[in-house]
C-alpha cells in the first residue's frame, strides 16, 4: 500500500499532471468570463442587428411540434424545437475560446522563445571561467553576452573545406582519361 501512495504522489506530483490541471481550473474560469462577454455584450448586439422589430436569436426557433397552455399561449417547455440562437451562441463561444487560447499559446511561445534565446546567450561553466579570467564583469549582463559572442567566435572551428559534387569528380574523372588518350 505504500509502495501505491508513493508512485500515486510521484504521478501527481510530475509537471504534466499539474500543468493539466491548473489548465482546466483557468479553462473553465476563463469559459465563464467568455459566456458572459458573450451572452452580455456580443449577442444583444447581434440581437439588435438580427432583430429589426423581431426578438434576435433569442426567437430563432424552427417548431417541429408546437403545444398551447389553457391560455393559448405557446408553451415552450412541452413543445419540440429546434434552438437555432442557443447554437449560434456556442459557436460564437467556442469561437471566442479559441481565438483567445490561441493568442495566449503564441504569447506563452514566443515569450519561451525568447527565454530560450536568452538563455543561448549565456555562457556554459567553461566559458564563465574564461570571460572571468579576462576580467569582465559577471554582474553585467550585456558585458557577459558580448564577451561570451567573442569567445564563441574566437573558438569557432574552422569550416571544413568544400567537398567536390559528384558531377565534378565526374568532370575531374574524364579530363584525366582524355589526357590518358592524348598521350
Amino acid at each position: 500500500m505504500k509502495k501505491f501512495f508513493k508512485e500515486f504522489k510521484a504521478f501527481i506530483s510530475r509537471g504534466n499532471v499539474l500543468d493539466l490541471a491548473i489548465g482546466v481550473i483557468i479553462g473553465a474560469a476563463f469559459s465563464a468570463i467568455i459566456t458572459a462577454l458573450t451572452n452580455g455584450i456580443l449577442m444583444p448586439l447581434i440581437n439588435a442587428l438580427l432583430a429589426k422589430g423581431g426578438n434576435g436569436l433569442e426567437s430563432a426557433y424552427t417548431f417541429l411540434t408546437r403545444v398551447y397552455d389553457a391560455q393559448g399561449a405557446l408553451d415552450l417547455t412541452k413543445s419540440i424545437y429546434i434552438d437555432w440562437g442557443a447554437f449560434i451562441t456556442a459557436i460564437i463561444n467556442f469561437l471566442l475560446i479559441a481565438l483567445v487560447l490561441f493568442l495566449i499559446m503564441k504569447a506563452l511561445m514566443s515569450a519561451k522563445g525568447f527565454a530560450e534565446k536568452r538563455q543561448k546567450e549565456m555562457p556554459n561553466k567553461e566559458e564563465k571561467a574564461t570571460i572571468a579570467a579576462q576580467g569582465v564583469n559577471m554582474k553585467d549582463r550585456a558585458a557577459v553576452v558580448k564577451a561570451t559572442a567573442e569567445l564563441r567566435e574566437k573558438n569557432k572551428p574552422a569550416p571544413e573545406p568544400k567537398k567536390p559534387t559528384q558531377e565534378e569528380l565526374l568532370q575531374n574523372i574524364l579530363d584525366e582519361l582524355k589526357k590518358q588518350n592524348t598521350k
